[in-house]
């Protein structure tokens, strides 16, 4: 039933995509190419002569979140798309059509077990914004604070698990007949993304995460993050400070008010690292409609972040895995680089070094040192692309988060301020951490941390002491090394013990044996000494 399920769903999506004209995706999608003549009998909502980047937002509306989160995502990368389709996409980061008030207040509702107007002093019908998970309304609470209430949608929960079956679905196919599939790990990345996205419809997950970030940042100059009123937040609905500030995406208005462009982008790279390096702990939705500029103080701008359902957090070895790339390509080290992708095992065992940094430098040499605005990003990934195919590169779904934070990164950086030098920027990011690592310091608080086990070792020495001299003047002292090394040895040389013994044995017979035979007195004794030998001497074969 589920498979029949999922695929009447992916027959829907391709209906969606003719009623909207995008039937060259279908001549494209090598499953069900066979039946595509029967979509074009449903009719079309739109006609052909409609803009094509508004037919593709619509159908992303109409497919659900985990199509118009895919917009939103490509939506911060104008070098990628053409004008019209970028501006299209964009209206997908905080436009998306709400659902009705009457909905949302039965929710709010629902969860306080009480009317609206009992928890707030104020709450307004009209959203704020609305997105694909959720939507905000503004409101204000008894004690006279402004705040907004996120609320989920209703049945988004079910339009999700019923896309991810489709994704499992296609995962599957490609990992067992694409001839990449295994590399690529299409099924592992999409349980991580599995794992993101349902994360994000609970909103006390999110409140959790908004308040860890702002312990992050706390008496930060660079990013401000609303305060959250626990004692309101529900697993679907979420309230917090209401942040007034000028959209990222409005640079006409940030112009206006002199708002300092350069800092602010050279800040916005320091965030990030420091979020992925220093503590460990991301935004990993960072699209425009998340981020505002509060520009009071034009000349120190900062940012204010919004919706955190969706963070990351990378291991401690994939951190200095990635400082160190990063920091290799900064001293235009190609080898190390290459070195890193083969003891970390993300290329196969025999690969040879020489020819992967070769690859390597082909790909990061023309854009070394060049503002985002020169850096043809388009043609980067396909080289990137090419190096990994061609060097069987397997796919890390758990760097999946990053890779998406960069590509919105590197995005908006090129919308806010494209003369930015990116490497000059984060090269003292990611030094300082390195050396906080590696350095002294690192040593110091390591022997902080550990402190505690420390000194439980030392208070309980002087007896383990104590009790081991007594058992020494006792004798009774044993030790029990196990190891298959060990074992190996100790046969071995029992062997050999047996071996000797036998042959000495044999040896003493033969000579006694061949000494009474020749002395002519009991031959038969003789004889009798000489096969004992004989025997002595097959025992103590090998």
């Amino acid at each position: 039933m589920a498979r029949r399920r999922t695929i009447f769903r992916m027959l829907a999506i391709q209906r969606v995509l003719v009623r909207f004209g995008l039937d060259d995706i279908i001549k494209e999608t090598h499953l069900w190419r066979p039946l595509r003549f029967l979509f074009y009998l449903a009719p079309r909502r739109r006609d052909g002569s409609a803009p094509l980047g508004e037919r593709i937002r619509l159908a992303l509306e109409e497919l659900g979140p985990i199509f118009v989160k895919f917009g939103q995502a490509i939506s911060t990368r104008r070098d990628l798309l053409p004008p019209d389709i970028a501006d299209e996409l964009a209206k997908l980061q905080d436009a998306v059509p709400p659902f009705p008030a009457e909905q949302a207040i039965g929710i709010v509702e629902a969860a306080y077990g009480e009317s609206v107007g009992t928890v707030f002093e104020r709450f307004d019908d009209e959203p704020l914004a609305a997105a694909s998970i959720a939507q905000v309304h503004t409101a204000k609470l008894k004690a006279g604070i402004e705040v907004i209430v996120k609320v989920l949608r209703p049945g988004v929960e079910e339009q999700i698990e019923r896309d991810l079956a489709v994704l499992r679905m296609l995962a599957g196919l490609a990992e067992r007949y694409w001839e990449h599939g295994k590399r690529l790990k299409p099924l592992e990345v999409v349980e991580e993304y599995e794992h993101t996205i349902l994360d994000e419809l609970d909103l006390m997950r999110e409140a959790a995460n908004t308040a860890q970030l702002k312990r992050n940042f706390e008496g930060s100059d660079m990013l401000y993050v609303p305060e959250v009123y626990w004692d309101y937040c529900r697993p679907e609905v979420l309230v917090q400070e209401r942040i007034y500030g000028t959209p990222i995406g409005d640079m006409d208005t940030l112009r206006e008010a002199g708002t300092n462009i350069q800092l602010l982008a050279e800040n916005g790279v320091e965030i990030f690292f420091t979020q992925v390096f220093r503590h460990n702990f991301f935004h990993a939705d960072m699209h425009p409609g998340n981020i505002f500029v509060i520009h009071t103080d034009p000349e120190r701008p900062k940012y204010a972040a919004v919706d955190f359902g969706i963070v990351g957090t990378l291991s401690p070895e994939d951190q200095r895995y990635l400082a160190e790339n990063f920091l290799a390509f900064f001293d235009r080290d190609y080898r190390r680089i290459a070195k890193l992708h083969l003891d970390s095992g993300w290329v196969p065992p025999g690969t040879r070094i020489d020819r992967l940094e070769s690859a390597v430098r082909t790909v990061c040499d023309p854009i070394f040192s060049k503002p985002l605005a020169e850096i043809p990003f388009a043609q980067v990934l396909v080289r990137l692309f090419r190096v990994a195919q061609r060097f069987d590169v397997e796919i890390q779904p758990q760097m999946i988060l990053l890779h998406k934070t960069l590509f919105n990164i590197e995005g908006l950086g090129r919308q806010l301020y494209p003369q930015l030098d990116l490497w000059k920027t984060a090269h003292p990011v990611l030094k300082r951490w390195m050396d906080e690592q590696l350095g002294g310091r690192a040593m110091l608080r390591d022997v902080r941390d550990n402190l505690p086990q420390l000194r439980d070792a030392l208070r309980e020495l002087p007896a383990i002491l104590h009790h081991l001299g007594e058992q020494a003047a006792e004798g009774r002292i044993r030790f029990n090394v196990q190891s298959p090394e060990l074992e190996d040895i100790r046969r071995q040389l029992g062997e050999q013990r047996r071996q000797r013994y036998w042959l000495t044995a044999s040896a003493t017979s033969v000579v006694g044996g061949a000494l009474v035979v020749t002395l002519g007195s009991l031959p038969w004794l003789g004889w009798t000494l000489l096969g004992a030998g004989a025997l002595a001497a097959w025992v103590a074969r090998p």
